[in-house]
Parts: C-alpha cells; structure tokens; sequence
C-alpha cells in the first residue's frame, strides 16, 4: 500500500473515500444507507469517531473525520466489516431488491479474488486517506464533499440531500446525524 494513502498522525482530520466493489450502486435505497449511519453512531458514542462531514452517494461514500478515541484506521476497518456483513444480510432478505441475486454475486466475485477473504467482499480494499493539512484543503475537501450530489444531478442544492451533512453546514437545521462543524478551523476568530 502507498505511504500516500495512511493516517499518519491521529490528531489531525482526514478525508476518507470508500466505494462499494465494482461501483455497485448500492445506497440508491434508503434502509442500506441507515446502516451506514446506525454504524457511525456507534462508532461515535463507543470508538471515538469524530465526523465532521458526509456523504452518501449510491455506489461510495466521503466522509471527514477524526478521532478522540481509537485509531481511525482501526475504526475505518471495524465499521466497514461491520457495514459489510449487515448490508449482506439486509440485501439477502430484501424481496423488493429486484438486483438481489446479480449484487450478491458481483460480491461474492470480488471475494473470491481477494485470497484475504472468506468469498465475500462488499467494500473495496482502500480508504485513501487525505491529511488536511491546511484551512484551504480542509474547504476545498468539505465543498467536494458536500458537491457531489449537486454535481451528480441528485439535487440544486447541497442542503437538500437528506444524506449528507450538508444541511449542517447551509441552514439552522440538523442533519441525520450529530457533526463537529469545522467552520472554526477554516474562519478563525480574528
């Protein structure tokens, strides 16, 4: 693996990308992404997971994050193990997943190619971790982020993505799930 591509010092934020094997558009129903987010809750309350940004797209996820508690790598590897195995078992038992059969395949494909796993994959291999090292790439890291689902068509707005963190960031009003704004880091008091 790269040295590029790590969490090298645990105090600072990182901007993190994971994707689903094969681009599967996966997040397009909203109950596989609630476990996403079930997860990081848990992540949060019990491992020390700070999120301060997010977004979920229908085949991969941004996120910015730091932690107070556990290394971020060992939290990346624990909720993507987690996620994995309950989106398994919820698109196993979703009779209205018309893709059911072809995704599961398609994942049990990646696994078999991956000697490292039991026959199973759902997430890609990588994180790819980005240091944010100064105000303007944590900004410019936080506009990507909360973007792409304006850039993808989803949505005019960023605030009007229901999952995302963007209607933190845009309004008055909460989002899905509890953030740090990091608008502090990136306007300091003068």
């Amino acid at each position: 693996m790269s040295t590029k591509y790590k969490f090298r010092d645990q105090s600072k934020l990182y901007f993190v990308s994971f994707a689903v094997v094969y681009w599967i558009d996966v997040f397009i129903r909203n109950e596989y992404k609630d476990i996403l987010l079930d997860s990081w809750r848990y992540c949060q309350k019990a491992k020390g997971l700070e999120l301060y940004a997010w977004c979920i797209m229908s085949s991969h996820v941004h996120m910015i994050i730091g932690t107070q508690g556990d290394n971020m790598e060992n939290i990346m590897r624990d909720m993507k193990r987690h996620t994995s195995e309950k989106l398994r078992e919820a698109i196993t038992i979703n009779t209205k997943e018309s893709r059911r059969e072809w995704m599961l395949w398609m994942m049990q494909r990646a696994g078999q190619k991956n000697s490292n796993n039991a026959g199973f994959q759902f997430w890609q291999q990588n994180n790819h971790p980005i240091e944010l090292y100064t105000p303007e790439v944590t900004q410019q890291k936080l506009d990507y982020l909360h973007f792409n689902p304006v850039e993808t068509g989803f949505v005019r707005c960023p605030e009007d993505y229901l999952y995302s963190s963007a209607v933190d960031y845009f309004t008055e009003r909460r989002g899905l799930i509890d953030v740090i704004k990091i608008e502090s880091i990136l306007r300091p008091s003068i």
